[in-house]
């Protein structure tokens, strides 16, 4: 349940899917994007959920395939939500790439291009039963999750 220390090249895999993206995001940014104004804690909050999540999923030996079980559900399910995430992208990256589009719903999930790859990896983490993916995630989704939901209501005018 704690994990063992090792190489995951399933923990590669995914963060390849979730960087990749991003990169090509960082000469594709919606107009009108600024990170000037995002609330402090959120922000701490998202950058250690990204530093350990990060490193659960590459240090834990565990991600890696095995025999099939039960289990591999959760590692079917972490795989939709990558490819859901993925798909998420592809929209956006064929929209007119507005702050709307950005901080846009998916198949019914809110901020989906925030949400679905933390639940990705939360599943992944109950994949590989590794505890300490789990709360690395819930820090991750309140910080990241919480920086969308904010940006998404200053686009839209709403108050806080």
């Amino acid at each position: 349940m704690l994990g063992h220390i090792g190489f995951s090249y399933i923990g590669l895999l995914f963060m390849l899917l979730l960087i990749i993206p991003n990169m090509i995001w960082t000469k594709n940014q919606p107009q009108g994007y600024t990170a000037q104004n995002e609330n402090k804690i959120l922000q701490f909050l998202e950058r250690t959920g990204e530093v350990l999540t990060t490193c659960c999923a590459l240090f834990f030996s565990d991600f890696n395939l095995k025999k099939w079980s039960i289990r591999s559900w959760w590692l079917i399910l972490a795989v939709v939500f990558m490819v859901l995430y993925e798909i998420w992208w592809i929209r956006y990256f064929t929209s007119a790439r507005t702050l709307a589009d950005f901080y846009s719903s998916f198949l019914g999930v809110p901020v989906a291009g925030a949400t679905l790859p933390v639940f990705a990896f939360f599943f992944l983490g109950i994949y590989g039963k590794v505890i300490w993916m789990l709360p690395a995630c819930v820090i991750l989704g309140v910080g990241h999750i919480g920086i969308h939901l904010q940006h998404r209501k200053d686009c839209r005018g709403e108050s806080i």
